[in-house]
């Protein structure tokens, strides 16, 4: 088999580099500074260090005093963020400048004139410092969200038990410090940051989502928030729910609409339930029940459900049959 492959690399090699000659998106051979998603995904593991301190401590160091070591890690990440922000931004204004016309070759940093790298570099030290800035913000965000999660869910035993095991408060943790990012325009690396945490947890958040205080994910495995999505305070949603545009047949032409529902305060939305369009609008207090699929809006303390039905066993005649169930069966 070793001489079968030597006999014929060459020639599936050549059929490979010629492959690359169309002049698609995919065959593009650039050295551009694209962001890199593994320095990215590790920043976000070491934000964790930053937001919760004493539950992701790096025990790979030795030191005496923590507030020593958060220095360290918070340097750390500020050193390769900024360079992060600053390939982000120099990438995504090459691509600007040329358009669908080819790219030359070589990095940007050859691409672009000094004073635009300039302009760029100095744009993202500033950016970095200013994100670095609003983590107390975030935190007193997520702070709200572990009491929703601890005064919702009667499983948790604690709130240390939250912060290390729920997927859900994960999720919305990694969406509040991307959300950020996003606000101040960086390109890439939010969606990069959140798309991690869909990996992980099956959670799709778009970092573009506004999302008040005392939000709560249960279980969460499979719920899609889309980027123009606004929730309120207090707003609960359980596993399989999205909240998703209602047709995306305009593509590009949507770009920058709002595409997805707004959810008031305090709604419970349970599992499975579609909530799509830029103009739907979920009013306070209402309660959204399984597997419904709602494309219009709903007024304020609207319970909204499917009909319900359950199975009886009809042993004259061997089937299974559907009924209504009664309404003291119902949810509530």
């Amino acid at each position: 088999m070793k001489g079968y492959i030597s006999e014929n690399i060459q020639a599936a090699t050549s059929r490979i580099l010629e492959d690359y000659r169309a002049g698609r998106p995919i065959d593009s051979l650039n050295a551009l500074s694209e962001p890199d998603k593994e320095m990215i995904t590790g920043i976000t593991d070491q934000l964790f260090r930053i937001v919760y301190p004493g539950y992701f401590q790096d025990r790979t160091y030795r030191y005496y005093e923590i507030r020593s070591n958060l220095t360290v890690t918070i340097e750390d990440i500020a050193y390769h963020l900024r360079k992060q922000i600053s390939n982000s931004l120099k990438n995504d204004r090459v691509k600007t400048l040329y358009e669908d016309r080819e790219i030359p070759d070589g990095e940007t940093d050859e691409i672009l004139p000094v004073m635009e790298l300039t302009r760029i570099d100095n744009l993202s030290e500033e950016i970095t410092i200013a994100f670095l800035n609003r983590i107390p913000q975030v935190r007193a965000f997520l702070e709200t969200d572990l009491e929703a999660f601890f005064d919702g869910d009667p499983a948790a035993e604690s709130r240390d038990e939250i912060i290390l095991c729920y997927p859900g408060f994960y999720a919305i943790t990694v969406y509040r410090l991307a959300h950020e990012l996003y606000l101040l325009n960086v390109p890439m690396l939010p969606r990069i940051m959140t798309e991690y945490a869909h990996t992980k947890t099956g959670i799709d958040i778009n970092p573009g989502a506004t999302i008040g205080k005392y939000f709560f994910i249960d279980h969460g495995t499979g719920i899609v928030i889309g980027e123009t999505t606004w929730i309120g305070e207090h707003v609960k949603i359980y596993q399989g729910v999205t909240l998703g545009a209602l047709s995306t047949r305009g593509g590009r032409k949507l770009q920058n609409k709002k595409r997805h529902p707004t959810i008031e305060d305090n709604v419970t939305i349970y599992s499975g339930a579609s909530i799509l369009g830029g103009e739907t609008r979920i009013g306070k207090n209402s309660i959204i029940g399984g597997n419904v699929f709602i494309t219009s809006s709903v007024e304020e303390g609207t319970r909204v459900s499917v009909k319900n039905q359950e199975l009886r066993f009809d042993s004259e005649h061997n089937e299974m049959k559907a009924v209504d169930a009664s309404e003291s069966r119902v949810w509530c």
